[in-house]
Formats: structure tokens, C-alpha cells, sequence
């Protein structure tokens, strides 16, 4: 089978997010409906796909750098917002549903391309980029560069035209604007050395197959590349009523060891909220992706974490065997919570990671690193295996990603609603010296039929310091 081995060049967190706000036939042509041309076709399966990272992984990593890196450098934010792909481009328009893929063109935050292939019966095909698939103002930056650019990425597109509802752009992040058609936090294919004393790593999705499964579904194959791995992806994606189900399989080869592996990482944002009014220097009361991590261990336990803007970078683990799910969840979907008609973070999706099959022992780990505005991706979660990512290890992997309003299974407890924090003491009296109070909100389960007089007993347990006073 004939597919390309190719590296990406890593890039910074926040910045690979800030630019995203087929027919088979021999020789390169036009896709029907005016889309992409296409090259010669090859063979391809995701059973090759595998066997190509695995040799890939045993050979030196060769880092990509971007060519015209100068004036790539001067498509901003603004810059490549007046850029438009053309819809009437669109691979696959011409199919019924939210079928309709556009591609992401390079600039600042995004300047190496990935290659993209079409695949049908077997055969995939090369998307041949061209400089007159967008739309680019006259006598810019973008329009002195060259017709053999390539692209940076892709999304698919709501058949209503109501914009995009999953796109890959950047390093190996992925996202989805289910179910409020809002993006928010985003997917890795991996992390490597987030929080580590080591240089943390970002890994690249180089190539992309795309194509459909026999249920019509789209599914994503694609070539994971980097210093300490390679590796092969398939992505399915469903929509599943407001929500988005992607079913993801891994196989990754290790090239050396890694000291902290991050699986099914998960990116989001928190700057302040509920638990912190201290940090709330803008006039939104709150402002955040996602307000907790969720999860749910292998022994049934339920754990609810609320996420934090720490003065300086903490990361905590949480010991677990064979995890049944874990995610980042935005809870709070009060409008007035924010008051953000810009932003709308009330509409932010929540992401939920379910294993498929046995993880064995490891831990959720969760990282938050101070930030001081909203723009800057500062919280990450994932899990980290017990065992050792060595050289020359293979390590395959099935999970599902669940974007939605909340997690998938339904809980059958009470939940965390809310967590404040603020001085200790009665209400209109003196506060308590050298005391904080805490008060969390739950709902859901059989709260609903109890009152005070129902004999709830709270269980407080603490790392460290007295509990004063406990009340329900």
C-alpha cells in the first residue's frame, strides 16, 4: 500500500486554537461540484495506516519547518478572518446532511500544512490545494503567496449553513460545537510532558484521511507524528440528537521514553468563576470553558472536582483502576452567570472521555496553570497509565468523546452545582479570623422530596486544617 510518511513541527498551545473561531478516479482532476482536484489514487486502510507508524517510529524524528514562515507570519488573526473558503468548493456538498468539508488556510498561529486525502472504495486520494478555493483580498499578505501552499486544516460543515460543527486544526487538536453550536475546549489525539520538568511536546496529526463508514458516518484517519511518537488514528463521529459521539482508536509506537503521557487530553479555560470572585477583574462575573472535572472510577465512585486559577501551577492526580469515564463539564448554563452575549460561555460544551475496554491502573490527572485572561488554554486533564511509555512500546487504545451539555450516563445521585468560597462566620457578624467558608450546591437524585428536617448528614473530610462548623 502506497501512503506518505511525513512530520509536523509542534507548536504552542493557545495559538494552533486562535485561527479557528470524492469521487474515485485515476490522475489528478477536479472533484465533481467544483471541489479540490485530486491526485492519483493509492491504496489505503487504517490496518496500513498502522503498520506505516509503526516503521515511521523507527526512524529519527525529522521536524517540518513552514516555508515563507515571514509572511505567514503576518496573516494575524484579523488577517485570515477575511479569508473565506469557498463553499460552493466544498468537498462533498452535494451529500445530504452535515456532510460538507471546507479547509482552514495557513497563517500565524498554523504554518505548517497537513495533507488531506479523499478515500472511497479502498483508494484515497490527494486533495491538490489551490490558492483560488478562497476567497483572498486583493494585494494582502496572502495573496502574494504561492498556489502549492497546502492547507491547515479542515471542518465539516451544518447543512443549514449555520457554521461548523467539528473542525481539526493545529498540532493533533480537534473540537466540536455540540450541543449549543458553540465551541469551547478542545481534544488532543495525545499529550506528552504537560507540567513536566521536561519541555512539553506537542504532537502533530500530519496526514488526514477522511472518508464515510457503511452507515454513512464520517470517519477521520490520521497519521500522528512527533519527537517521542508516532502513531495512527481513527475518529468516527455520529450526532447523536444536540450532541456529537466520536469513537476513536489509537495505536502508538514510542520512539523513546516519556515521562508523563497524557491519553484522551482534554484543553479548557478558567480563569474565574464562582469559587474565586477575588481573580474577577473584568466585569463578567464569570468567565470560563468548563467549570469542574468529572469523574467516574472504576469502583463506581462518583467525583466531582471544581476547577481552579492557581497562583502557580498545580497539578493533581487521581489514583484509579480500569476508569469507567472522566471529562470536563461546564455545569453553570445561567446566562446571567456571565452575562457575556459575545462569548456566550453559558453555552460552552462539556467533553466526557469513556474508555473502551480495560485501562488498567493510572491516574485522571488534572493540571490548571495561573492565566490572567481568558485567552490563554490553562487547564488540561487526561489520563496517565501506571506502566511506562518506553522506547520502542506499543501502546493501542479505544475511548469514546461525548460533546455535549453534560455527561453521557445518566448519574442516579445528586451533583455538584456550585461551589463558593468566601470568609467564615454568621452572615451579618464579624467574620471568623484566620477561617474560610465553603458552601456547595447539589441537585438532582433524591434531593428534590428532602428538606432540613430530613436528617441529611454531611461527611466532611479534609487534607489539612479543622472543620468549625458543618451544616445542610
Amino acid at each position: 500500500m502506497d501512503l506518505p510518511s511525513v512530520s509536523v513541527t509542534a507548536l504552542t498551545r493557545r495559538a494552533i486554537l486562535a485561527q479557528m473561531a470524492t469521487a474515485a478516479a485515476l490522475g489528478a482532476r477536479a472533484q465533481p461540484s467544483g471541489g479540490p482536484a485530486l491526485g492519483p489514487p493509492a491504496r489505503f486502510s487504517f490496518e496500513a495506516l498502522k503498520a506505516l507508524a509503526a516503521r515511521l517510529a523507527r526512524r529519527p524524528y525529522v521536524p517540518r519547518t513552514a516555508r515563507l514562515a515571514d509572511t505567514l507570519q503576518a496573516l494575524d488573526f484579523d488577517a485570515i478572518g477575511q479569508i473565506r473558503y469557498r463553499s460552493e468548493a466544498a468537498l462533498w456538498r452535494d451529500l445530504p446532511g452535515d456532510s460538507a468539508v471546507e479547509f482552514f488556510h495557513l497563517g500565524r498561529y498554523a504554518r505548517t500544512p497537513v495533507a488531506i486525502h479523499v478515500v472511497e472504495g479502498g483508494l484515497a486520494r490527494d486533495l491538490i490545494y489551490s490558492k483560488a478555493l478562497f476567497d483572498i483580498p486583493p494585494g494582502g499578505a496572502a495573496a502574494r503567496l504561492p498556489d502549492d501552499l497546502g492547507f491547515a486544516g479542515f471542518r465539516v460543515m451544518n447543512h443549514d449553513g449555520g457554521g461548523d460543527w467539528i473542525a481539526y486544526l493545529g498540532a493533533s487538536y480537534f473540537r466540536a460545537a455540540a450541543p449549543f453550536n458553540q465551541y469551547g475546549l478542545s481534544a488532543r489525539g495525545l499529550a506528552i510532558d504537560t507540567a513536566s520538568p521536561s519541555p512539553e511536546q506537542f504532537p502533530s496529526f500530519t496526514t488526514f484521511w477522511l472518508g464515510h463508514d457503511g452507515a454513512g458516518d464520517l470517519v477521520v484517519c490520521a497519521l500522528l507524528d512527533g519527537p517521542s511518537v508516532a502513531g495512527a488514528y481513527r475518529i468516527s463521529h455520529r450526532k447523536a440528537g444536540a450532541s456529537v459521539v466520536q469513537e476513536v482508536e489509537a495505536a502508538l509506537t514510542f520512539r523513546r521514553g516519556v515521562q508523563r503521557l497524557g491519553v484522551a487530553p482534554l484543553t479548557s479555560m478558567f480563569w474565574y468563576g464562582e469559587t474565586d470572585r477575588a481573580k474577577a477583574l473584568d466585569w463578567r462575573p464569570q468567565i470560563h470553558d468548563s467549570d469542574g472535572l468529572a469523574m467516574w472510577t472504576g469502583a463506581g465512585e462518583r467525583i466531582w472536582r471544581p476547577l481552579a486559577n492557581p497562583p502557580r501551577l498545580v497539578t493533581n492526580a487521581f489514583q484509579d483502576t480500569d476508569p469507567r469515564g472522566f471529562g470536563l463539564m461546564q455545569r453553570d448554563r445561567s446566562f446571567a452567570d456571565y452575562q457575556d452575549d459575545g462569548a456566550f460561555y453559558n453555552r460552552r460544551p462539556s467533553l466526557w472521555v469513556e474508555p473502551v475496554g480495560r485501562w488498567g491502573a493510572g491516574s485522571v490527572q488534572l493540571v490548571e496553570i495561573p492565566t490572567g485572561s481568558e485567552i490563554d488554554d490553562n487547564i488540561v486533564a487526561f489520563w496517565t497509565p501506571a506502566a511506562p511509555a518506553d522506547a520502542g512500546q506499543r501502546l493501542d487504545l479505544r475511548y469514546r468523546l461525548y460533546w455535549g451539555d453534560e455527561e453521557p450516563m445518566p448519574v442516579g445521585v445528586a451533583r455538584v452545582m456550585a461551589t463558593r468560597e468566601g470568609l467564615a462566620g454568621r452572615p451579618g457578624q464579624p467574620p471568623t479570623p484566620g477561617a474560610r467558608k465553603f458552601v456547595v450546591d447539589f441537585a438532582g437524585g433524591r434531593l428534590a422530596n428532602l428538606d432540613r428536617a430530613s436528617g441529611v448528614q454531611p461527611v466532611v473530610t479534609l487534607s489539612h486544617g479543622a472543620a468549625l462548623a458543618v451544616a445542610a
